[in-house]
């Protein structure tokens, strides 16, 4: 099983060919010989294919380009015959699962840069406001940050040109550049009665994998997991060492909530980490022999006594859930929060033509009781085009190093389940007309500072400011129940049960509909959490935010709890 290339395996989520410009001659010999050398290059495409499979492949191709061809000579319209192809094959491509990508030439370097978490800019996130774009959260310590450059700076200009109608993603490829290149950005702020310039000179701008680590009581460490990327085991192991020989720390919380995946060597090393030398960490299976391989834990390990607790969400995906689910099968850890994605699929990329990348599925992998957490199944597509949800039937049941039940084709679910956090539908109005943004900015520019993050807590007083705020401010909100109450009208009056339980209609109506003022009232906790994070974020920026949130966190309480009491921790684990 050793493959003749090296391709990078990746968990994680997830050339134009300008040919045709005119009906003349010179146009039709460049569409056949694209054609020819679309059709004679099959034999180099399946060469691990039997003889059946080659021919399948090759007439396919050849009718193939019978189509291609005559789409750009006869189409009523002009047609783009690089974006033609993109589309045929995005949606062939498409047709077997989300995961599987063709990244063009004009895509590689955000590719590139996705994978290694870090590109040269300003370090900040932007987003669209009306015709301009926004700071919304300067990074600490980088280029916008040390610049001068504040949330709720709106961008007018960069380098002298006019930023005006441009999309967010037009806007940060202006922002991003070389290292130790230098640009202006003319920005409006509030309270400012001129736009302000300021000189920022980029940075290579390196995304943090362990992006907090903290210390609760009792001596419980604290460790945010946010990517798999290629140095994403040598930041836990430097944060896990830190928290060991500074802080003393005597148990662990990794906390993998929101984390979509990466690379799967990353995962196989953090495992690492905390179990036996020579463990079984995961197991690929695929159609060819050479993607199919079984990964042990070949260094020795930090820890294997700490005891740990896993915290995992529904954003939890792919090389999180093996790391989550690894440690479960082997008893090393407890896992705490809400039942993982359900991604159990491996992404290889290959290499192409005209410096283009494909990205293809070609294998699932099983941690080591033997399952495999993958939820969908692709093969099957519902009526959406979506895949189905594997039937409860064919789920199955495994069992732990210690003998505990566990189940595949549900992703990971947690030892312990804590209900599901979910933000009610005005917050979510709130939050994405920017309303808690504005008043956090204007709250900044009010109040030169604030206690301690995770302290800090606005008063009733400014709380009813923010309700006047809102309510002077146009947005609008439809509830869940009001979908439903809207749809059970409609088949009431159908089937002609409506004119008798009217009354009973209209006062749920009354009920449910959004009705600002009463919301606000009624989910203010929701909401003034919310708006202190906001604000918190301003003053102490991602890890205050972090801090902030820390204190106030459920999954945390619960896993602090499990770990400060050994005999129910070792009774989850060895029931």
């Amino acid at each position: 099983m050793v493959q003749k290339e090296f391709y990078p395996v990746i968990l994680g989520e997830d050339t134009d060919m300008i040919l045709f410009h005119n009906h003349n001659k010179k146009r039709m010999k460049k569409i056949y010989l694209s054609l020819i050398l679309l059709s004679i290059s099959a034999p180099y495409f399946s060469q691990e294919e039997t003889t059946d499979d080659y021919f399948e492949i090759s007439k396919n191709l050849t009718i193939f380009s019978e189509v291609y061809k005559n789409i750009n000579l006869y189409f009523v319209d002009e047609t783009n015959p690089g974006e033609l192809m993109k589309t045929g094959i995005d949606a062939m491509l498409k047709s077997l699962d989300p995961y599987t990508n063709y990244i063009p030439e004009s895509n590689i370097e955000d590719y590139r840069m996705q994978q290694s978490g870090q590109y040269g800019g300003i370090g900040s996130l932007i987003r669209k406001s009306g015709e301009f774009v926004q700071i919304t959260n300067p990074y600490e310590n980088f280029p916008a940050q040390k610049a001068g450059l504040k949330a709720g700076d709106l961008i007018l200009e960069i380098d002298g040109q006019s930023i005006k109608g441009k999309t967010s993603g037009e806007v940060s490829d202006l922002l991003k550049g070389a290292k130790g290149t230098d640009l202006s950005i003319k920005v409006e702020r509030l309270k400012e009665d001129k736009p302000l310039t300021f000189n920022v000179t980029r940075e290579i701008i390196k995304i943090p994998s362990v992006p907090h680590e903290d210390v609760f009581s009792d001596g419980v460490g604290y460790l945010k997991l946010t990517q798999f990327m290629n140095t994403s085991t040598q930041e836990l192991t430097t944060s896990f060492k830190k928290l060991k020989s500074e802080k003393k720390i005597t148990s662990l919380i990794l906390d993998l909530r929101g984390n979509p995946g990466g690379l799967l060597n990353e995962a196989v090393s953090i495992v690492n980490m905390f179990v036996k030398q020579g463990s079984k960490v995961v197991e690929t299976k695929g159609r060819l022999k050479q993607h199919s391989f079984i990964y042990f834990a070949r260094e020795k390990p930090l820890d294997l006594d700490i005891p740990i607790v896993v915290l995992i969400d529904g954003g939890s995906a792919s090389a999180s859930e093996i790391v989550s689910g690894t440690l479960q099968d082997l008893d090393r850890a407890v896992v705490i929060g809400n039942q993982s994605f359900g991604k159990g699929l491996v992404q290889q990329t290959r290499n192409m033509e005209y410096n283009s990348i494909v990205k293809l599925t070609i294998a699932k992998y099983y941690t080591p009781s033997g399952r495999c957490i993958q939820r969908l199944d692709y093969s099957d597509r519902n009526t959406t085009g979506k895949g189905a949800t594997i039937s409860d039937t064919l789920v199955k049941s495994f069992t732990t190093a210690n003998g505990r039940p566990v189940t595949d084709g549900r992703g990971i679910t947690p030892d312990i389940e804590l209900d599901k956090k979910s933000y009610t539908s005005i917050s979510y109005s709130l939050i994405s007309k920017n309303i808690i943004f504005d008043y956090a900015t204007d709250y900044f520019y009010s109040h030169d500072k604030i206690t301690e993050a995770k302290d800090f807590s606005i008063s009733d007083v400014e709380y009813n400011e923010f309700v006047k705020f809102a309510l002077s401010k146009e947005f609008e909100y439809t509830t869940g129940s009001q979908k439903v109450l809207e749809r059970l009208q409609e088949l009431a009056k159908e089937e002609q049960y409506y004119e008798s339980s009217k009354e009973e209609f209209e006062t749920l109506i009354n009920n449910l509909s959004p009705n600002k003022e009463r919301d606000l009232a009624k989910f203010k906790a929701e909401i003034k959490s919310l708006i202190e994070a906001e604000i918190v974020g301003r003053y102490y920026y991602q890890k205050g935010q972090v801090s902030y949130s820390l204190a106030n966190d459920e999954f945390i309480k619960k896993a602090v709890e499990i770990l400060g009491d050994k005999d129910q921790y070792n009774k989850i684990l060895k029931p």
